[in-house]
Formats: C-alpha cells, sequence, structure tokens
C-alpha cells in the first residue's frame, strides 16, 4: 500500500485546556502528510467518532491529543479494542509518562536525575491546613519553587515560585486545572528540550532545542505566541552536555516504554548538569513547537518523517 492508498485519520480537538493547541497540530500534521501522498481526515473526539471509526476504518490512526483525553492512554486502549493500527505510544507507556509524579520515578530508577519534589492532593491542605503544609514545603525544598498539576501539559497551571508570599496564589492556580500538585525545586539554568525519534530502528534524539522565553518562564502564552520566545536549535551548549541531553531522552523513551515519538524537558545547571522534568507522549506539531524545530534542526522534512511513522505503524499492525 502507498501514496494515497494509505488512508489516515488524524485525531486533533477534544475537550481538554489544550484543544486550541491539539486543532492547530493536527491541521499542521494532516497538510504535511497530505504533501506526502497521504489520504487524510481530520476528526475531534465526540460521541459520533467511534461509530465512524467502525464504519470506515482508516488504515492509520494519528493521536494528536493533548492533556488528559489524548495523552493518558485511554484513547489508544480504544483505538486497541477496534483493532486499529496507530502512531505512537501504547497505552501503558502513556499513563506512567502522563502521572509526572511517576514518570519522575522511573526516571530516577533509569539513573537520571531529577529535582527533589513532593506530591500533594488539594484534600492534603484541606485537612492539615495549607499555612503550615505551605511552610513545611518551603522549608525542606527551599526557593525558588516550580509548581505544577501533576498530570497535563503545555504549562497550564505551572508557575515559578521565587518568594513563599507567592506560594498560596500558585497553589490555587494549579488546583484550577488538576486536584494534584508537583511542587519540586526549581532548577536555574538552561532549559532543553529533546525530542526522540523511532523510525525502526530504536529510539534516535533529534537536536535539543534552548528554549529562552522573554517572561523568564516558558509557560502557554510563551509557548504559543509567535516572538514571544527564542529557540535555538541545536542548543548552544557544550558538546559533551549536549551528548548528555540527547543520553537522557533517550533513557527516558526507553524506560518509560515509549513508542514512536516523544519529547524530553530536561533543564541544564551551570555546572553542566542534565536534570530530567518530564515527558510528552503527545508534543505539539504547531509553528512554535519544539518538536518540529529539532525535526528541522536534524537535517529532516516533518512531512517525510510522519508518513514514516505511519508506514511503520501499518506494517505493525494493530497493537
Amino acid at each position: 500500500m502507498s501514496g494515497a492508498d494509505v488512508r489516515v485519520v488524524v485525531l486533533a480537538g477534544g475537550l481538554s485546556h489544550e484543544r486550541d493547541v491539539s486543532l492547530r497540530s493536527g491541521r499542521r500534521v494532516a497538510e504535511a502528510l497530505r504533501a506526502n501522498g497521504a489520504d487524510v481526515t481530520v476528526a475531534d473526539v465526540d460521541a459520533g467518532l467511534l461509530a465512524t471509526l467502525a464504519a470506515d476504518p482508516p488504515d492509520v490512526v494519528v493521536p494528536l491529543l493533548h492533556g488528559a483525553s489524548g495523552e493518558d492512554g485511554a484513547l489508544r486502549d480504544v483505538l486497541g479494542l477496534l483493532a486499529l493500527p496507530y502512531v505512537g505510544s501504547v497505552p501503558r507507556g502513556c499513563r506512567v509518562a502522563f502521572d509526572k509524579p511517576v514518570a519522575k520515578t522511573v526516571a530516577t530508577s533509569a539513573g537520571l536525575a531529577t529535582p527533589s519534589s513532593v506530591t500533594l492532593p488539594q484534600t492534603t491542605f484541606r485537612e492539615l491546613g495549607a499555612a503550615a503544609v505551605m511552610a513545611a514545603l518551603v522549608d525542606a525544598l527551599g526557593m525558588p519553587l516550580m509548581v505544577k498539576p501533576a498530570r497535563g501539559g503545555s504549562s497550564l497551571g505551572a508557575a515559578v515560585v521565587r518568594t513563599a508570599a507567592e506560594l498560596p496564589a500558585a497553589m490555587v492556580g494549579c488546583f484550577s486545572y488538576g486536584d494534584t500538585a508537583l511542587v519540586e525545586h526549581f532548577v536555574t539554568g538552561t532549559e532543553v528540550a529533546v525530542s526522540v525519534i523511532d523510525t525502526g530502528h530504536g529510539p534516535v534524539a533529534l537536536p535539543g532545542v534552548e528554549v529562552v522565553p522573554d517572561g523568564g518562564f516558558y509557560d502557554y502564552s510563551a509557548r504559543y505566541t509567535a516572538g514571544a520566545t527564542e529557540f535555538f536549535a541545536p542548543a548552544r551548549l557544550p558538546s559533551a552536555v549536549l551528548q548528555a541531553c540527547s543520553a537522557a531522552a533517550v533513557s527516558a523513551h526507553a524506560a518509560l516504554a515509549l513508542r514512536d515519538l516523544s519529547r524530553t524537558d530536561l533543564i541544564v545547571d551551570a555546572e553542566g548538569a542534565v536534570w530530567f522534568l518530564e515527558v510528552n507522549v503527545a508534543p505539539g506539531m504547531t509553528e512554535t513547537s519544539l518538536f518540529p524545530q529539532s525535526v528541522t534542526a536534524g537535517g529532516l522534512d516533518l512531512g517525510v518523517l510522519w508518513r514514516g511513522l505511519v508506514d511503520n505503524a501499518l506494517a505493525r499492525g494493530a497493537c
């Protein structure tokens, strides 16, 4: 099967807070695949989707949903029930990667350094007293802190806390996007995103992208507003450090049992040490997203890469 004979459904949209990003990612990948001979339909996730897929099954599904609906493994479980081949990680890997505290534990077991942290549900603050819990956080982890939802992406609900007075507002913002918070020591340094691809010969790291947001924090606005962030691909780091970043991303991809593609977010501190932060199994594909920048920096074409991932999924079959 080749050319336009390959029928692909790109899933984009959904009901998460990252719906708009997902739609933009879906449109871009759909256009890239069409330019490489695939017959592509973009579909939203709604009550009619499963009936549509079952009535006229595509050859391959490309899930490009961000947030819980597309990254917690549930949708991929359903695609498995329908025996539809798809691009991306299997449900087990998605569930582990999407839960940031669990992913940090797996990364630590694989030998990666990750900032010290505490994971606390909202009920802990109510039952033990918010002031007492926050004081304990500051004493134990020190300043500055990173506060973010334990599950979710695009930095929604995330904030850097530099003084104890900023912590209450950061916790409120975090809990507006989830009922469990990951509070970790904020490592100051160079933020680097390393994308990993596996086109059938094992996971390979693409050039790391250095992220320099104008406001100092790579939040939702900095991610998706053109001109709000400077990017350098490859990152402006010594060769040995870049190699360490690549090795960390490949190790995380393997340790979390991911498939096809992922993006690992890292911090390189002033001493050149590499710190693992989190992994994304459905990285953004918009014009300002990091994965496409890595692809370009690696001398690859986004459409050709995605066509290769689709062809591999087709050959692999439903699993």
